[in-house]
């Protein structure tokens, strides 16, 4: 991983998800001119199925409202297969398949209504 969450959290695009005072998940939001980029969602283990990945998305959609886009994109690996469900479950619709960074990736997105 080569992503920068020190960066991130002083911009202030990290959401955590908190359960007993526990970090359980989080968000990466990043605002771009005419969507908002999910570039990283997760849930620990010991905690999914508890519905903390819906709220971490109803989070994201409720922010790109709020900054007046009308929609969310995001992007997962293709290898996992247990992501490209779960997001076409929750109203995101597949856009297209690319590779990115040496990893073969499925690009999502979902319309929000303001």
């Amino acid at each position: 991983m080569t992503a920068d969450y020190a960066q991130a959290v002083r911009e202030g695009r990290v959401w955590v998800a908190v359960e007993n005072g526990e970090p359980v998940g989080f968000a990466v939001l990043v605002p771009q001119p005419d969507h908002l980029l999910l570039e990283n969602v997760a849930v620990s283990p010991g905690t999914q199925g508890r519905g903390i990945g819906t709220r971490l998305l109803a989070l994201a959609e409720d922010h790109a409202r709020r900054q007046g886009v009308s929609e969310v994109r995001l992007y997962t690996n293709e290898a996992m297969t247990e992501n490209l469900a779960y997001y076409a479950r929750r109203g995101y619709v597949e856009t297209h398949r690319a590779e990115q960074d040496g990893f073969r990736r499925v690009f999502f997105r979902k319309a929000v209504t303001p």
